[in-house]
């Protein structure tokens, strides 16, 4: 959400953001905002008029009753009453314009960074910078759930019974193999300085619209039915909703915090619930980063962040790029963001893994998020960002892919070691691994 003022003050720059967003059935929001915001202010000041009348009466009224002026001082109560009237229906408008002007507000979107270039959607997205170089063997590589099935690892089948499309059994090397990645990922964030938290995985609806756009709660969530309470979609939402109406003290920022959770979405109106693969599933779980920062530090975070993933998939000896999202595939919370993506030899392209995003003071002003430099009484609202560290099992795609060899086996880099029990290669059940 921005800020109003900038409404207020420059209509014409908001209304050539949500332009470049190719969102033109949102520019009579503006015009909406305004003109509410005006009839709010109005409303507000004629509030402020009969509240210092009825002091004004009130004062005069205890002066009329000491004087014996009995009949006056009567008056001026039944003035005092009437004016009551008034000023409770003057309040009721005025939550009602404050609502109003909310509902618009939240609907709008962030006024996007400079840099972010303009295109319709994902398919006009730009790449930054590749790392590694891509590799295409001269064997074939098999699709990602034949790979899993020649160790046992993977049963659709079961979990097509069990809950339907989207769900899996993970079993032997590849469930260990699932959990090593998240336990390194957790490591690695760890010593980067970023604090280990496990939050919750539910989260409230107040929470909900203050972290995501409607548009995309309605796309991704899951409701308990009869409660408050959502399925969070990934835990920046449980992380962000922490600091939900606090003031933060400048001292203590930046919040770096690196966060697992499961992750459940109803990927309403998305292409590719397969029943055969695992990339687009209703449940998963990742490791996610989280920043809470300085307004003025949130793009040094921003480059911080992505850049600790690449080199985290560079670790395991996975080629990836960063692509910067355009205009149109922005969400209308970000201000910014890009997606990392990695190298599939098998399909000769990459393929998105995780995504990095500087939400500006969007959120903090959603959730009442605000900082106080220490002797000064002036808050000012913080900036969030959010990155995918690893998002298992398509992370497992790409792991299983680039480290995959003709004769089946696939090779455990180093970094994995410990947390494989040494193991440095699986071996498939058909080569004797039981």
């Amino acid at each position: 959400m921005i800020d109003i003022k900038l409404i207020r003050e420059n209509p014409d720059l908001v209304k050539e953001n949500i332009k470049k967003k190719f969102q033109d059935n949102k520019l009579e929001l503006v015009d909406k905002v305004l003109e509410l915001d005006k009839l709010s202010r109005e409303i507000s000041l004629k509030g402020d008029n009969l509240r210092m009348s009825r002091n004004k009466l009130s004062d005069q009224i205890g002066t009329l009753f000491r004087e014996g002026k009995k009949e006056e001082a009567e008056k001026a109560k039944q003035e005092v009453v009437s004016i009551n009237e008034e000023l409770t229906k003057n309040e009721e408008l005025e939550e009602k314009y404050k609502s109003e002007i909310k509902e618009i507000m939240m609907k709008i979107p962030n006024i996007m960074h400079p840099s972010v270039p303009i295109g319709k959607d994902d398919s006009e997205n730009v790449e930054n910078e590749k790392f590694g170089d891509p590799y295409v063997p001269e064997y074939e590589i098999p699709y990602h759930t034949d790979i899993m099935e020649s160790f046992s690892g993977i049963d659709l089948d079961s979990a097509r019974d069990v809950a339907g499309n989207g769900f899996y059994y993970l079993t032997g090397d590849i469930a260990r193999l699932h959990s090593a990645l998240l336990s390194y990922a957790r490591d690695f964030m760890i010593n980067k300085g970023f604090t280990y938290t496990i939050p919750p995985f539910m989260i409230r609806s107040d929470v909900v619209t203050g972290v995501m756009s409607f548009e995309e709660m309605d796309a991704m969530m899951y409701k308990i039915e009869g409660e408050d309470l959502y399925l969070i979609g990934t835990s920046e939402h449980s992380m962000i909703g922490k600091f939900k109406g606090k003031i933060l003290d400048s001292d203590k920022l930046p919040y770096t915090m690196t966060s697992y959770s499961p992750c459940f979405r109803k990927e309403k109106g998305a292409h590719g619930i397969e029943e055969r693969g695992v990339y687009r599933i209703h449940q998963f779980e990742k490791q996610e980063m989280i920043v809470v920062c300085e307004p003025e530090d949130s793009y040094e975070w921003y480059n911080k962040m992505w850049s600790y993933t690449v080199e985290l998939f560079r670790s395991l000896d996975i080629p990836v790029r960063t692509l910067e999202c355009c205009s149109g595939d922005l969400a209308d919370l970000k201000a910014k963001s890009c997606d990392v993506e990695a190298w599939s030899p098998r399909q000769q392209k990459y393929f998105e893994v995780g995504s990095c995003s500087n939400l500006t003071d969007a959120q903090s002003r959603r959730l009442g998020i605000r900082i106080k430099k220490k002797n000064e009484k002036q808050t000012y609202y913080a900036h969030t960002l959010n990155n995918t560290v690893i998002a298992p099992p398509r992370m497992l795609i790409a792991f299983l892919e680039n480290n995959y060899n003709q004769d089946g086996t696939v090779n455990i880099p180093e970094v994995l070691w410990p947390y494989m029990g040494g193991t440095k290669k699986l071996i498939p059940n058909k080569k004797g691994n039981n």
